[in-house]
């Protein structure tokens, strides 16, 4: 127990029937089950159902306004303003929920580039919220070292709800981050990403002010030193393709690219679950199977408690959580070199991209700016029989809250400076779209990617294709080569050239937006239609 006071944002939380800090894992799951909030599987990880929010809920996001660096934020639908007033009502109101009851708090870290590291401090109501985490940020770091301000605090309070009408907000779930304050505020919902997605848009905001590339990829390191990222949305591979037990895994979501190289902004994985494989995935896999981890919304036999990976009764966005150290072959340090290769991965639902192709500084900094994945027809409400293209800047526009044009120009700069090869790959459908191809072979994707780190596809020859003018190479070691042309693996080449024009105009169409922002050789760079 602690008696010190506990202040946010100039208002101290009182009367409080507990507050424990800084509890290590046994003691966080065993709170968590003594308060019904979860449940063990038979592997000993902890299990927790996250009840009406499986996902994020972006409408739901704010960022007060101050008047002080307004003019920074890429204000619109995803960064929506949300008066002072309002923060500091909703504020007080949470504080005064919280009296009478236990709370946990987490002394963390993101960041792991001392340089740049600041004080995340986590306070929930949830005892396995706070496992989250402690599983997610940095644990060991000079703990004496953040001043306040160095440090945001995050307000946790899932089963508290806002007053639309009274407060503010769109519906009674809010996500507010008050950037001068150095504050954020979570209620209405327990879906833990909300915690993690948080401190990035935080450090989206922070690292570029310093020259720093904050960025939405996974990172590993040859043992040579080669350092890879792989940048994507979710499910389509990063995780995945990052976990690789030839590789040391610097961090599988969110890093920083500063003068000195990469740096992870965490301390845990947070991986997709759904249909998790232990013959293609067997890090995460392992992982997932051990004490400290956190499940949410798999589906568990009662009896067995044996995990189904393969259902998606509650949602098809299951999750895990799991501290990096539990990854065999982690990079302790949790940062790397300059990149030397950087993957760009798009799961099409049209199979029109080819599985893999070589992208100039200008491509890169084209489809770096759509970041492009497909949606498939039936996964979400109003979908029709079509796939739907998706586009979200930077690989993540709902965690921008400076113009994209920021990020672009640093991805430009850093490749150009530092002479990283930048690949498009496909870990989506080939042979025709989601419902007629096939998706591609996870050892395939795979292989390709190995040939770029091991150096084979330098000895390749590459040729153009017609759509997108793309470089694909005409072949790669252990890949067949029938394959690497997205249009030969159709059987009618005339739907073929019907759907990449399809999706070469929903490019166009998205880029407008930054017609005005790029220079004329990043514009001309995209889909030939």
């Amino acid at each position: 127990m602690c008696a010190d006071q506990i202040i946010v944002a100039d208002v101290e939380l009182k009367n409080l029937r507990g507050v424990f800090t800084d509890l290590e894992e046994g003691r966080l799951v065993e709170a968590a089950l003594t308060n019904q909030e979860g449940s063990l599987t038979n592997s000993g990880s902890l299990l927790v159902y996250t009840g009406i929010h499986t996902g994020r809920s972006p409408k739901d996001k704010f960022i007060v306004s101050s008047g002080t660096g307004d003019d920074e934020i890429w204000w619109g639908e995803i960064n929506c303003p949300i008066a002072q007033e309002k923060f500091e009502q909703l504020l007080l109101k949470m504080c005064a929920y919280l009296q009478g009851r236990d709370i946990y708090i987490e002394n963390l870290a993101a960041g792991a580039d001392p340089n740049y590291q600041i004080g995340i401090r986590v306070i929930t109501e949830k005892a396995w919220a706070a496992l989250f985490a402690r599983d997610l940020l940095i644990r060991e770091f000079n703990a004496g070292k953040f001043s306040p301000e160095d440090t945001f605090t995050v307000l946790h309070c899932p089963d508290f709800l806002a007053d639309p009408v009274k407060d503010g907000t769109k519906t009674s779930t809010f996500i507010i981050l008050n950037l001068q304050k150095r504050v954020v505020l979570i209620g209405g919902t327990s879906y833990a990403g909300e915690i993690k997605k948080s401190i990035f848009t935080v450090m989206n905001y922070l690292l570029p002010r310093r020259q720093v590339l904050s960025m939405h990829c996974s990172a590993n390191v040859g043992t040579a030193g080669d350092t890879a990222l792989f940048f994507g949305l979710s499910g389509t591979g990063k995780t995945t393709l990052s976990s690789d037990p030839e590789r040391g895994l610097i961090g599988d979501d969110e890093h920083g690219w500063s003068e000195s190289g990469i740096f992870n902004l965490e301390g845990g994985c947070y991986a997709k679950a759904i249909k998790l494989n232990p013959e293609f995935e067997p890090l995460i896999w392992q992982a997932t199977h051990r004490f400290g981890a956190v499940l949410e919304n798999v589906a568990m036999d009662p009896k067995t408690r044996r995990l189904d990976f393969n259902s998606d009764a509650v949602t098809e966005n299951t999750r895990v959580a799991y501290p990096i150290h539990y990854i065999p072959g982690f990079m302790k340090s949790g940062v790397g070199g300059h990149p030397k290769n950087i993957f760009f991965l798009s799961a099409d639902a049209f199979g029109v991209l080819p599985p893999i192709a070589r992208l100039t500084k200008e491509q890169a900094m084209f489809y770096f700016l759509s970041g492009y994945t497909a949606k498939l027809a039936g996964t979400e409400k109003g979908l029709g029989a079509e796939p739907q293209a998706t586009f979200s800047t930077c690989f993540g526009a709902p965690f921008l809250p400076l113009h994209p044009g920021v990020y672009a120009k640093l991805l430009g700069e850093k490749i150009e400076k530092y002479h990283t090869a930048v690949w498009l790959v496909n870990t989506g459908w080939t042979g025709g779209p989601y419902g007629i191809g096939r998706r591609m072979s996870l050892p395939h994707t795979r292989a390709l990617i190995h040939a770029v780190l091991n150096g084979d596809m330098e000895r390749t020859d590459f040729y153009s294709e017609p759509y997108f003018g793309l470089m694909i190479p005409r072949e790669v070691p252990g890949v067949p080569a029938e394959i690497l042309n997205p249009e030969m693996t159709w059987e009618n080449s005339e739907a073929y050239s019907a759907a990449a024009r399809h999706l070469a105009d929903q490019f166009a169409q998205n880029f407008e937006q930054f017609e005005t922002l790029v220079p004329e050789n990043v514009l001309h760079s995209g889909p030939h239609g």
